[in-house]
């Protein structure tokens, strides 16, 4: 117990020092926590957006990224009229602009796709989807940054539409996006006759194998995953959640900097008092231990600070009107533990050499230090 009140004694002595050690951490915490959650969170949605109603995807091989695959009319047919299949819905993705808005997601769907009967209709109704050409749906928040109501024209990209309905979804890609009846997204991207992504719901999902092996063999330059496989292999999954973490890294290795700046500056300012505790019987571990106490403490404190800020941060860019509801923020349990690691780490690693340094004075040559 005295131990750890000496802790605390010498941290609120040097409160300064430890209070940027702490502020170091802290921001460090904030960054890798908003940056890791707002990443996840997107990857979430558009998981959400891939998976709706379906347990495999079936896109076309070999591409870069899902906007530039391209499924074609024949293959949907192909695929439908598998015996494993109970239904399959093509999807087209495309990027619009809009005035004021540069970027607007555009979905391009069937009338019997499982967003609009899931969505909480606001205005107009999903059995009019399609019916009518020059008529573009708008998700809640979409028509809110669009400033569009039901009945009114819109300009979208080069076009102008008449909007045919307005319905509220939960996904903040599929609310803050404009949809399409699939024929027309083709012609307005210039993509007749092709879908982005085939979402496939199986009679029996025990079936699933089977029903690969046909879609590849039948359709040479498709392939055909499940819905956790494609999420654990898709590339541009990968490259968010490995800059997510770099980044994170990198601002917790500026705090582990600041943390070892804490620590060198309290151990130069203190080898009197380091000498006269070694006159008094501790030992060099327990001096080194004290080092890393303190720093631990710092540690603590830096996470304390860090969650605070970055939940705070992460509440109020939510709500931001500039992201037109894109962000949802998702914390994970591994998340969480990462950054808990992380800090941890870096604080000890930022405080060795202090520690190293502290446990080596001599107290004869230490008590005539001035």
């Amino acid at each position: 117990m005295r131990f750890l009140s000496l802790i605390f004694t010498n941290l609120r002595r040097h409160r300064l020092r430890a209070l940027i050690g702490v502020a170091g951490i802290g921001f460090g915490v904030a960054a890798m926590l908003a940056i890791l959650a707002i990443v996840t969170g997107a990857i979430g949605m558009f998981e959400r957006i891939l998976s709706t109603d379906s347990h495999y995807l079936v896109f076309e091989k070999n591409v870069s990224d899902l906007f530039f695959s391209s499924v074609t009319t024949e293959q949907v047919r192909t695929i439908r009229a598998l015996p494993q299949v109970e239904a399959a819905h093509p999807l087209l993705f495309g990027i619009v602009s809009a005035p004021g808005n540069p970027v607007v997601t555009c979905f391009g769907i069937e009338a019997d796709d499982p967003r609009l009967v899931r969505g909480e209709w606001r205005a107009g109704s999903r059995d009019t989807f399609g019916k009518t050409t020059g008529e573009v749906y708008l998700g809640a928040r979409s028509a809110e940054f669009l400033k569009a109501k039901f009945g009114e024209t819109v300009a979208i990209g080069r076009g102008t539409f008449k909007v045919g309905g307005i319905f509220k979804n939960e996904n903040g890609f599929e609310d803050g996006g404009v949809f399409l009846p699939l024929p027309d997204a083709q012609a307005f991207f210039h993509r007749e006759g092709a879908a982005s992504v085939v979402a496939v719901k199986l009679r029996d999902q025990a079936q699933g194998a089977a029903f690969k092996a046909a879609v590849e063999a039948a359709n040479p330059g498709v392939i055909a995953l499940e819905n956790r496989e494609f999420s654990q292999s898709y590339n541009s999954f990968k490259i968010l959640n490995f800059t997510a973490w770099a980044v994170g890294i990198c601002a917790f290795f500026l705090g582990g900097l600041g943390v070892a700046n804490t620590m060198l500056l309290s151990v130069f300012g203190r080898i009197r008092e380091i000498a006269v505790l070694r006159v008094c019987g501790f030992s060099e571990r327990q001096v080194a231990a004290l080092i890393f106490g303190e720093a631990g403490a710092i540690a603590l404190g830096g996470l304390v600070l860090g969650f605070s800020i970055g939940l705070l941060m992460l509440a109020v860019v939510a709500h931001m009107p500039q992201f037109n509801g894109y962000v949802q923020a998702r914390v994970e349990p591994l998340v969480v533990v990462g950054i808990v690691v992380t800090a941890l780490i870096t604080a000890i690693a930022g405080a060795i050499y202090p520690a190293r340094f502290a446990s080596r004075i001599q107290p004869a040559e230490a008590l005539r230090y001035e």
